[in-house]
């Protein structure tokens, strides 16, 4: 099975590919709309500005076919502005609308914390999921962000930072994770594999 990464002209792509080639994953950048059209997965990988995300979707008119992969119950998984790209919407950039899979708005880390959160955290388990399958209850994963999900009935496991944040998402064929996986050791690791398992 072929994963196909979301490239929207931005976004982590090398570090994600290395990490799915390392378990054995065959990968693909798909930037056209035949691409994700064919998917069979699908990562959106994220990191820059909300705005960016939407604007380098639409110019490659991609917004409407991930949408249509997702009614056909593509697993997909987002990482960071990934994950945020799920919701209606994100303070970051108001007058942009999200992918709106899962309603609520991705909001602003407070000012009395420091911001971006960079940097390794724990996370909780807030209920039982695949993607934190097999993975200890202490684990610390690599955040890099300003934005964040509040906790909501779609999430796995939560973070803390000035307000407790959505860390993992799973809802039907949607998996998101606020952390970078790719950039979290073995730990993350594993949580890539679970992934992986989860679409076969």
């Amino acid at each position: 099975m072929k994963v196909s990464i979301v490239d929207y002209g931005a976004g982590n792509l090398p570090s994600v590919e290395r990490a799915l080639a390392v378990l054995g994953a065959a990968t693909e950048r798909a930037s056209e709309a035949r691409q994700i059209s064919n998917a069979q997965v699908l990562v959106l990988p994220g990191v820059g500005h909300f705005s960016a995300f939407v604007a380098g979707l639409r110019a490659r008119k991609l917004e409407a076919v991930i949408r249509d992969a997702h009614a056909r119950a593509v697993p997909i998984l987002g990482i960071c502005l990934g994950l945020q790209a799920f919701f209606v919407s994100s303070h970051e950039a108001p007058n942009e609308a999200g992918l709106g899979f899962l309603d609520g708005d991705v909001r602003s880390l407070p000012e009395r914390v420091k911001s971006p959160h960079l940097g390794w955290n724990q996370v909780r388990t807030v209920k039982i999921g695949r993607l934190l399958r097999g993975v200890a209850a202490d684990a610390h994963f690599y955040f890099a962000h300003s934005f964040a999900a509040p906790v909501n009935e779609y999430t796995a496991a939560a973070c803390d930072h000035g307000f407790p944040f959505a860390a993992v998402i799973e809802f039907k064929n949607l998996f998101g994770v606020q952390f970078h996986p790719e950039k979290s050791g073995a730990t993350g690791s594993r949580v890539l594999r679970n992934f992986l398992d989860a679409t076969r």
